[in-house]
């Protein structure tokens, strides 16, 4: 085998260089999530105009691309994102961005069966010594994406943490065509949010369901960050990690010692993840560390493989529950906000592991820009907004005013235990409403 080092001077080329391979409608992908391609997006931003028909996929982009931003009418580039952040949601508001549905754990199998692409722009960490390049901090579809490319560019950014992995967490120098070398930015940050008293409400419910061993899927959040506080300030021993995406809130749990993984049945003592965002607290505890595991999503959110673990504790926020128990985690109307990501995946697998538990949680309340109180559960999901978990699926649901579990009630009990946790202000409302649609029982309140 050739040395690694000769070879990467071999394939070493400037972004420009990169750039002049894009050909008029290609197909392209850019690193996931936070690993944004910077200097490639900018040498192809020089050149966009004179391309036409430009295909861009990414999942969660970080920043608003340059090519992009460059073509402002779509006549060059179209965008499209597999799970909206702050940046598509807005570019989606302004008709540039387009959302791709999917259930987060078949993507890599979405890509492999119906997807191609000419070119892939990737940011890895620098190569180590046996010349592989680390993926870094997000592993999600990457391996599949670049099983299905016919160039495979990267960008080296020696700022990106080696995260060990499980499986697939890295690429050798042989496997890929070319290489340039970025600026060493440093990955951008997702400071936690800060908790509300709602929050804190919500998650005294949640905490009476956690117990010893349990196995944690936190999201992003002010709720999920409160939820792995109060964890680390409890008493709580032998926790484990099986989740989509790694934050900050892990960093904090296994530093407390509550952190061990010895009761998982996979991935023994290992905090298994696809992705992670948070703040360099977190890049530098992924950094060389094998606490911790990177999983391609199809392994990470299959769940199947989140049912192996017992006592799956799977917590995700939601906007709108009905009163048939129908979860909207994604929409307000046609107005999309994120994606359907792994909720679906982790909600159903939660319950599949033994004394597992998939939670839904939302505040019971919202306001509207004129200040006026809305309830967020209601009779009926909004008029096009999307079913994120169908009802079929959903097992608890929590709120500030208590947690309640869905599996095996009829539709009047359903909807009696959601109004029971509803904002008292609705709840007289949400009778009345659930006697016209014939799925409330007279004489059936408690």
């Amino acid at each position: 085998m050739k040395d690694a080092y000769v070879e990467y001077k071999e394939k070493l080329i400037s972004p420009d260089e990169a750039a002049s391979f894009v050909k008029s409608g290609d197909k392209i992908f850019y690193s996931e999530f936070v690993l944004f391609p910077e200097v490639l997006d900018e040498a192809l931003s020089k050149r966009i105009h004179l391309l036409k028909n430009i295909d861009l996929r990414s999942v969660c982009f970080s920043r608003v691309p340059k090519i992009v931003e460059a073509d402002p009418k779509r006549e060059h580039v179209i965008m499209n994102d597999w799970h909206f952040g702050t940046v598509s949601r807005r570019l989606h508001d302004m008709n540039m961005c387009n959302y791709i549905p999917l259930s987060y754990h078949q993507g890599p199998r979405t890509i492999r069966k119906y997807r191609d692409f000419d070119v892939a722009f990737i940011t890895v960490a620098e190569m180590d010594k046996n010349g592989y390049f680390n993926y870094g901090i997000a592993n999600s579809l990457t391996s599949a994406v670049l099983n299905k490319s016919k160039k495979i560019i990267l960008e080296v950014n020696k700022s990106v943490p080696y995260c060990y992995g499980g499986l697939r967490e890295s690429i050798h120098i042989s496997q890929i065509d070319y290489i340039v070398e970025g600026n060493n930015t440093p990955l951008a940050e997702v400071k936690p949010a800060t908790p509300k008293e709602v929050d804190r409400r919500i998650a005294e419910h949640i905490m009476k369901e956690i117990e010893d061993g349990c196995c944690l899927q936190l999201g992003i959040g002010g709720l999920p960050n409160l939820i792995g506080q109060m964890i680390a300030e409890s008493d709580l021993k032998n926790l484990g990690i099986h989740t989509e995406m790694l934050v900050d809130s892990c960093v904090d749990l296994y530093n407390a010692g509550r952190i061990t993984g010895r009761r998982k049945s996979i991935d023994h003592f290992k905090m298994a993840y696809t992705f992670a965002m948070g703040t360099k607290k977190l890049y530098d505890f992924l950094d060389h560390n094998p606490t911790c595991a990177s999983y391609p999503v199809n392994y990470i959110n299959d769940p199947r493989m989140i049912a192996l673990n017992n006592k799956v504790v799977a917590i995700n926020n939601a906007i709108e529950v009905d009163l048939y128990g129908q979860v909207c985690s994604e929409s307000v109307g046609n107005e999309q906000k994120s994606g359907t990501g792994g909720q679906l995946d982790f909600i159903f697998g939660a319950f599949m592991s033994e004394k597992g538990k998939g939670i839904i949680s939302l505040s019971s309340t919202y306001k509207d820009k004129d200040g006026k109180l809305h309830s967020r559960i209601v009779p009926s999901v909004e008029p096009g907004s999307i079913v994120t978990v169908p009802r079929s699926i959903v097992q608890y649901v929590a709120t500030e005013y208590g947690i309640v579990q869905l599996k095996g009630k009829s539709t009047w009990e359903r909807a009696e235990a959601l109004i029971s946790i509803a904002h008292p202000d609705f709840r007289e409302e949400l009778i009345s409403q659930a006697d016209k649609m014939k799925i409330w029982i007279k004489g059936s309140r408690s």
